[in-house]
């Protein structure tokens, strides 16, 4: 694209799209080719105005133009992810207006679809395309006014209130935090990556307050972020709230005041004020810039990498995170969120190449060899397209139990399971019996309360959550072959069992004529565990365990197979900030462990965390590792294992046997 025009179509002429048309003849690379509205008269007229050569009454006919390179999608909020979407699988790079989508699952999901499609994704906060917010950037990366204490930033405006307009009417994803919030969180984000020298930080913190309306959207909003490297911000917006949209940024030497951070002048320079302690005030001059056609040409000067550094993937993604925090502490979820049967673009199983499956006696499905885990997703929104995606790659089997999110995740699964239709293919794992009720009595009761949240009648495996050594073997063993033969269970074992316990209970099941204890979930990873973060928990790490584990061919479903990240840099000896990681793995044998991982990992191409788990997936007995990625990119770190072949040396090595001999 460097030696040529892009030819842009504009999806939505609504008033962001007058905005990026009227400028885009400014930029070095774009023109305008066509234009789509639902209203072919309107979609003329703008065409006409603006000299685009064609226009459609219809989304798709544009998408169906052969001769448009990138798309600027600027329908309203709910229909971004659905129209960015349809033009990611034409084919079309996206400049997508923001919100990218309404939260940060479907722009997960729209990430994805780029990816595999190999176009470029951007959402469009314009500011960050413009000088001025380079400048605020290199200021404070240089040190201008000492080490960053605090950012002040806002935006808001004072609306008529319209009970059926766009900004108030929560069907169209109305409010002020995704229609402006967003730009003083990316603001302070970038601003905290700064100074520190990365392109943004994420908060570790985020406390809110706000006003929901009588329609149902937010009015007015605060929060205030925390971030890993000791900077505070405070953030406003509002679509009811007449206040300066001003940017200031404190630091232990000074400060800086930015009068119109968002919607620089495209013809007047723009003015950033340093004041600094012991100083005369310092005005420093940006030239003036349109902001859509820098946002236009950031999207030719990055075409190639498929992102850009203005606004990357991970940086929306980071940022789309905080809404959703900031959201859910208001309360406010939209109507398009609360909707079954959700869309993510992700279809049946297609990319199986990678995935590996094994067999578990009794079970006549084959099993995934990564087990995804339901007990991190925080709604359907976010589960579909996790659950979509993993599917899609191959992934056949779900862990869930009764206590996780107080059955909230059970019923996730059973609402997915019956909205994609997918039951008599997939291999769900229930597991019940937790402490204080890890007694029979409580099985079969559990186990009916399961099965009705998850929408199914039986479950194929049913692990006990934990074990109470108190209770004879077998009267857990009759309990559970009860309910075998009930039909709602397919096999069972046991979860957080000894080895002793579980031989037991086999041996009672042999004497009894029941079904025996048919696999095992407990802690398993190249990291031994010298403590569990949980009371009631067992590990099968040692050489010991392996060694029972290999004579007897148990099939292991290991939870925490990464050691709660311990390969994934979360651990160094000089860091003992995480207590429950320090307890549980911190060793000189350990860190041996990670610093040999590291290496093998520099020879294979692959992330450190991808040998930990190929350790796992290549014992010399059945495992099939629990993994429980809140994000995609997690999913996809983790299926990088199923590639990597180690050899019995390397696993020997990993293990630290020849220190041993």
């Amino acid at each position: 694209m460097a030696d040529r025009t892009i030819a842009w179509g504009i999806l939505g002429p609504g008033g962001i799209a007058r905005a990026f048309a009227g400028q885009l003849p400014q930029s070095e690379t774009g023109r305008l080719v066509a234009v789509a509205s639902r209203d072919q008269a309107r979609a003329a007229s703008f065409a006409a105005e603006f000299g685009a050569q064609r226009s459609y009454g219809d989304y798709a006919a544009l998408l169906a133009d052969d001769e448009i390179d990138a798309v600027y999608v600027s329908t309203l909020h709910p229909w971004h992810f659905e129209w960015s979407l349809r033009a990611i699988q034409a084919g079309k790079h996206v400049l997508c207006e923001k919100p990218l989508t309404l939260n940060q699952a479907w722009s997960m999901a729209l990430v994805e679809a780029a990816r595999r499609a190999d176009v470029f994704l951007m959402e469009a906060y314009m500011y960050r395309c413009h000088p001025q917010t380079k400048w605020i950037a290199e200021l404070v990366r240089d040190g201008a006014i000492g080490a960053v204490r605090h950012v002040e930033a806002s935006f808001s405006f004072h609306s008529k209130f319209r009970s059926e307009g766009r900004l108030y009417d929560p069907e169209l994803g109305g409010g002020g935090i995704l229609d402006v919030g967003g730009y003083p969180v990316s603001m302070a984000r970038l601003i905290a990556g700064a100074a520190s020298g990365a392109a943004f930080a994420d908060p570790v913190s985020l406390l809110t307050s706000g006003r929901i309306g009588d329609t149902g959207v937010d009015e007015w909003a605060t929060a205030s972020l925390g971030f890993a490297n000791g900077i505070t911000a405070s953030v406003s917006c509002g679509i009811r709230l007449a206040r300066e949209n001003t940017l200031r940024v404190l630091g232990s030497d000074g400060y800086l005041v930015v009068a119109e951070p968002w919607l620089p002048s495209a013809t007047e320079p723009t003015t950033i004020e340093l004041h600094r302690v012991g100083a005369d005030l310092a005005r420093i001059e940006v030239p003036a810039q349109g902001l859509y056609a820098a946002e236009a040409d950031a999207v030719a000067a990055h075409l190639a990498e498929r992102q850009a550094p203005e606004m990357s993937w991970a940086d929306t993604l980071g940022n789309m995170a905080a809404l959703d925090r900031w959201r859910t502490e208001l309360g406010l979820v939209y109507p398009h969120e609360r909707k079954t049967n959700v869309h993510t673009g992700f279809g049946p199983a297609r990319h199986t190449e990678t995935m590996r499956y094994g067999k578990v006696h009794g079970i006549d499905k084959p099993i995934s060899r990564l087990v995804m885990g339901v007990d991190n997703q925080p709604n359907l929104v976010h589960a579909s397209v996790m659950f979509d995606d993993f599917a899609e790659r191959g992934g056949n089997t779900f862990d869930t139990a009764y206590m996780y999110g107080a059955g909230r995740l059970e019923a996730l699964l059973g609402q997915w399971l019956t909205d994609r239709g997918v039951r008599d293919e997939v291999v769900v794992i229930g597991k019940g019996a937790h402490t204080p009720h890890n007694n029979p009595e409580s099985i079969g009761r559990q186990l009916t309360e399961s099965l009705d949240r998850l929408r199914t009648d039986h479950v194929d495996i049913y692990f006990l959550h934990r074990d109470n050594p108190g209770i004879p073997v077998g009267e857990f063993v009759d309990a559970l072959d009860e309910l075998r033969r009930a039909g709602l269970i397919g096999v069972y074992g046991g979860s957080n069992w000894t080895p002793a316990r579980f031989a037991e209970a086999n041996a009672y099941a042999e004497r009894a004529g029941r079904q025996p204890f048919a696999a095992l979930s407990d802690q398993f990873s190249l990291a031994e565990a010298y403590d569990l973060p949980w009371a009631n928990c067992q590990h099968v790490s040692d050489p010991g365990s392996r060694e029972w584990l290999t004579d007897r061919q148990v099939a292991l479903f290991p939870w925490s197979s990464q050691a709660r990240g311990f390969f994934a840099g979360r651990a160094d000896p000089a860091d003992r900030s995480d207590a429950e990681l320090v307890r549980c793995f911190y060793s000189d044998a350990n860190f041996e462990r990670l610093r040999r991982v590291r290496e093998l990992a520099t020879g294979f191409g692959v992330p450190p965390t991808a040998i930990a788990l190929a350790y796992v997936l290549q014992q010399p007995f059945p495992t099939f590792p629990l993994i429980g990625p809140r994000t995609l990119d997690e999913t996809r770190s983790s299926l990088v294992a199923l590639d990597v072949e180690l050899t019995p040396e390397q696993v020997a090595w990993l293990d630290l046997r020849d220190q041993i001999a």
